[in-house]
């Protein structure tokens, strides 16, 4: 949306004609952009000039929402409705703000309205309560420094530099006092500061932050370069802050019920992050050192104090929904960075697909592998390679969690689910953003479940098997010791990783990989992984080869399916595998080697092609109907272009003479609901098609 180059051509155009007085003939510019960007709004927002005095004067405006517009035929209003968003008050451009700002005339609008926008045309502000109730000036935004820059400004040049910023800050002053309790709404109002703090982060150098950068590409096995290197650094910083905010109200909210009249400080937010290293990657990105040159200090006040506006007892009610977590966070990210999320094919998984993946793992440990408890297990050691927010391990504890309820195993029942949780039940994640929702969400998870984790003594914290690490690199056990990082915690994260590819009998690997490569450059032995699934394409027939010249086994999910074959097949020598991605391995003659490996290295194999391919099908059925991706869900209706399957492969520590293929298709608008009814099923293998 531009609204703000429309508004500065029209006061320009108003100047122009040498006939204008300094305020009022540029109130209806005024009102065009304020109406651009409440119309938008929901619940829209209307800017009505020239109130009426109400007792405290002629406010020069003032800022309406649908209900408190009168139906025609009505009689009209005695005295007029108290505008909800506030009123409105404009001075000429050469007036200094700050003047306005102090002025008894403010005092007066303030006590009377309780929030007031102040403006002289190229600086804005808004008036209203601090924590304590005293007036304040809570959010501001400077088009330009001075009256004489402002006016010989390219209209175009401020909108490049001012447009996005701009705009999101007038969407939150017009819902500054609107009702702030649905969690969707929540994460709009931190995804809109975040993109300010992006924008101020992009604007400037960055040497102070140097030396997190070279700990996160020591620790994850990246290097941030070129522009979508430097792009996805920046971002993940932000994500990172404001995630660790986000993490600690919700944390600190915990200790002080709603009715408490104590309010969240986001300076104190460290105190709150059980992981070390959260807790130090958010001290060293919030330390007013590294703050305060880039402008972040006042974004992150704002931010504390939208959350201290929420209403928490309506927000938790929500927020401890089936899978509300994820729901916070796709809305964050969509609207903190959209192009962004869709570079790195990061998508949340629908918790049908979910339930339907951890139900199936669950039930072929028992029938396949002979272990009567699945999941619950204490010798299955579970991974998800690429955790995102939590969503496999959170489905997989309430599984084990099930279990042990089915066994009538009280007394231990909430001991035996947080030691899983801790040990065994693992996930590895590569961006900092998400590996923070994931370990608040397992830590909400085991709080509901009467299993919370506790301090462990001498500052440490029990804590989920979560850790920051790039799970394509360090499964060597011959490497040898890695090299020392910058700060002990990063380097004690990646130990503890370490510790995981290298000595844990993984019994499972399971989740959703990412759909495209991540913008730094991996290390070699990351771009080895898939060489085995190239011996001989490229190789002529007559020589026992496949005669394939041009392939493509480049998407970051073949690496993953590498991966667990290697860990399942190879090093453990028997197991599972499950994830849902790209369903191109299964046709694609790229992929011929792949099935060969697959068919060689397990004993029984199923494969849900979920379709949904926007190329092969067009998104349409065979009959012509609509085929949306699995991937659609409300928060995002488009979901993700290519075709999709879940595959699930086993193998046995007896192995079988011939591998056992299963392979079924679902189609249409409600194959979510048709894949989770499938677990239904008396005889399930009878809805496939053996190959």
């Amino acid at each position: 949306m531009d609204a703000l180059e429309p508004y500065l051509r029209e006061i320009r155009l108003t100047r122009a004609t040498g006939a204008a007085v300094k305020e009022t003939s540029y109130y209806p510019a005024l009102a065009n952009l304020f109406n651009t960007v409440g119309k938008t709004l929901k619940p829209r927002v209307h800017c009505v000039i020239n109130v009426r005095n109400q007792g405290a004067g002629l406010p020069d405006g003032g800022l309406f929402t649908p209900d408190q517009l009168q139906a025609v035929g009505d009689a009209p209003f005695a005295q007029g409705p108290t505008p909800a968003r506030g009123v409105i008050e404009a001075k000429g451009s050469g007036a200094r703000l700050d003047d306005i700002l102090e002025s008894e005339q403010i005092g007066r609008y303030w006590d009377r309205y309780g929030q007031v926008l102040v403006t002289n045309l190229r600086d804005f502000a808004l008036v209203g309560a601090d924590v304590a109730g005293d007036r304040a000036v809570l959010e501001r935004y400077c088009l330009a420094p001075d009256d004489a820059s402002f006016w010989t400004a390219d209209p175009s040049a401020l909108r490049d530099a001012h447009a996005e910023p701009f705009v999101q800050y007038l969407s939150r002053i017009m819902l500054h006092a609107a009702p702030l309790a649905a969690p969707k709404d929540v994460a709009w109002f931190l995804a809109s500061y975040a993109r300010d703090a992006k924008a101020r982060v992009d604007r400037a150098d960055l040497p102070a932050l140097d030396q997190i950068r070279q700990a996160l590409e020591q620790a994850l096995g990246l290097r941030f370069e070129g522009e979508r290197g430097e792009r996805f650094f920046r971002s993940t910083l932000v994500q990172t802050l404001f995630y660790g905010v986000f993490s600690a109200w919700v944390l600190w909210s915990k200790k002080h019920p709603p009715a408490s009249t104590a309010r969240f400080n986001w300076h104190d937010a460290e105190y709150e992050l059980r992981v070390p290293m959260i807790r130090a990657l958010f001290e060293q990105l919030a330390m007013g050192s590294r703050l305060r040159p880039l402008g972040l200090i006042e974004v992150l006040d704002w931010t504390a104090a939208a959350l201290n506006r929420v209403d928490r007892a309506a927000f938790f009610a929500a927020f401890a929904e089936d899978a509300a977590v994820q729901y916070f966070y796709e809305p964050f990210l969509e609207a903190f960075d959209p192009e962004l999320r869709k570079q790195l094919g990061v998508w949340y998984t629908p918790p049908e697909i979910v339930r339907y993946m951890v139900e199936r793992v669950d039930t072929v440990l028992r029938d396949e592998l002979g272990l009567p408890d699945g999941l619950a297990d204490p010798n299955v050691y579970v991974l998800d390679p690429c955790t995102g927010t939590g969503s496999y391990l959170v489905e997989t504890l309430r599984r084990i969690g099930r279990t042990l309820a089915e066994q009538g195993d009280d007394a231990l029942a909430a001991h035996r689910l947080k030691r899983a949780a801790m040990e065994r039940v693992v996930g590895f994640e590569i961006l900092p953003a998400p590996f923070v929702v994931a370990h608040l969400q397992l830590g909400l998870l085991l709080q509901d479940l009467g299993a919370p984790f506790a301090d462990a003594g001498d500052g440490a914290h029990e804590r989920a098997g979560v850790y920051l690490t790039n799970a394509l690199t360090g499964w060597d056990p011959d490497a040898g010791p890695q090299q020392p990082l910058l700060f002990p915690e990063l380097e004690a994260e990646r130990d503890a990783a370490d510790e995981v590819k290298r000595t844990k009998p993984i019994l499972v690997v399971l989740g959703n990989p990412p759909y495209n490569a991540f913008a730094g450059v991996s290390p070699a032995e990351e771009d080895d992984l898939v060489e085995p699934y190239k011996v001989g394409l490229n190789t002529a027939v007559a020589e026992g080869g496949w005669g394939i010249r041009k392939f493509n086994l480049d998407d970051l999910y073949v690496r993953f399916f590498r991966l667990g074959e290697r860990r399942i097949a190879e090093q453990t020598g028997k197991g599972v595998v499950c994830y849902i991605s790209n369903f191109s391995y299964l046709s694609d003659p790229s992929f011929v080697v792949m099935r060969q490996r697959f068919l060689a290295e397990f004993d029984a194999l199923w494969f849900d092609s979920l379709n949904g391919d926007s190329r092969e099908t067009g998104k349409l059925t065979p009959e012509g109907k609509p085929d949306p991706s699995v991937f659609s869900t409300p928060a995002n209706r488009e979901g993700i272009r290519v075709g999709t399957a879940v595959g699930l492969m086993v193998r046995k520590p007896v192995r079988d003479p011939a591998p056992t293929v299963r392979f079924r298709q679902f189609w249409g608008a409600t194959k979510r609901g048709k894949l989770v009814g499938s677990l239904d099923a008396n005889d399930f293998d009878l809805g496939y098609t053996l190959g």
